[in-house]
């Protein structure tokens, strides 16, 4: 992203379309990577902060599905500088400016650093040899298509690592995330109003869904300015689950998830369960928002579509101006360019 964002309904309008661009060019790059032989050995270490971390979710978790070691970690969670390792690191940023996520990759030696990136140049890519970009892709201030781009790019490099191939779902992905919108865009609109008065509201993810979570609860904290906390299934069945009060419960899977939504229902909470299975026994406490069963990263580009469309939908319930954030702060982007030492 630059400093010029477009509005947040502008970027989800041409979404659909600049996802599918964007994968076009993210194909041949990783394919580029893959021939010269990058995309091999020990599995990557994924370093982010904010959206990118979460992006780096499902992505990780399909590398570990084919019993690649890899991990994603946040970016200002660490000293410096990084342990040293057989491991690559990839510095992932929309913005190429993110300040935790350049200091990791300087700490680190030059032929580890790889990055994904939207914005090239900037201080993340010219800080590795050779960066995977996204292709400057006008985006919006709270991310709708650098983030489904980058979730893209990342899930692509999984699937490419260490021999494998790229899904060739994800030549259609464009196409499948216009025709999920169109279907369920004013379903999932419909359900703004269980939010207008809530005073929290809870994402819950399985396993690759996490990220999903994570990435929809900071997208109401932006947009919507509702407190709000991404988690894992099995975290929140560990004692979270059991401050559920005035607010909303949005879950991403299809085995424990129905469970816990039922659960939640019965006991009269409002529940929006994001699931590609069938749901049993409905309760007019529970909704449902049906999604397309994809390989994990794909179907993650999926699921934050449906909090895209509803997050945008609560703000206007609300009454909130979606385009500028309430906070600024000065130390957690570098300058677009930093001069020369």
């Amino acid at each position: 992203m630059s400093d010029s964002f477009l509005a947040f309904a502008a970027a989800r309008s041409t979404q659909a379309e600049s996802l599918g661009a964007a994968i076009r060019r993210l194909s041949e790059s990783v394919s580029s990577f893959a021939r010269d032989g990058q995309l091999s050995g020990p599995g990557p270490v994924f370093v982010g902060i904010g959206a990118s971390l979460a992006a780096t979710c499902a992505p990780v978790w399909e590398l570990r599905s084919r019993g690649i070691h890899s991990w994603r970690l946040g970016a200002g969670d660490h000293p410096l500088p990084f342990p040293a390792s057989s491991h690559p690191v990839f510095g992932v940023s929309q913005s190429g400016r993110s300040a935790e996520t350049l200091a990791v990759l300087e700490s680190v030696d030059t032929a580890r650093r790889y990055a994904v990136v939207n914005v090239v140049p900037s201080p993340i890519a010219d800080a590795v040899p050779e960066a995977v970009g996204l292709g400057n892709i006008p985006d919006s201030y709270a991310s709708t298509i650098g983030y489904t781009a980058t979730v893209a790019a990342l899930g692509m490099l999984a699937d490419a690592w260490d021999g494998g191939r790229v899904h060739e779902g994800w030549s259609r992905l464009g196409e499948t995330f216009a025709t999920v919108e169109r279907e369920i865009d004013e379903h999932v609109r419909a359900l703004a109003p269980l939010f207008a008065n809530a005073t929290s509201a809870d994402f819950v993810g399985t396993g690759p869904a996490v990220g999903s979570a994570e990435e929809s609860a900071l997208l109401f904290r932006e947009v919507a300015r509702i407190p709000s906390t991404g988690m894992s299934t099995r975290q929140y069945l560990h004692g979270s689950m059991e401050s559920a009060g005035g607010g909303v419960h949005v879950l991403f899977g299809d085995e424990r998830e129905h469970a816990i939504a039922r659960t939640l229902a019965a006991s009269g909470h409002r529940v929006i369960l994001v699931t590609g299975e069938p749901v049993e026994d409905p309760s007019p406490l529970l909704h449902t928002v049906p999604v397309p069963r994809l390989p994990a990263a794909q179907r993650a580009v999926i699921e934050v579509l449906v909090a895209q469309i509803l997050v945008g939908a609560v703000a206007e319930v609300r009454g909130v101006d979606i385009e500028e954030f309430v906070f600024h702060n000065a130390d957690i982007k570098v300058a677009a360019e930093r001069p020369a030492v």
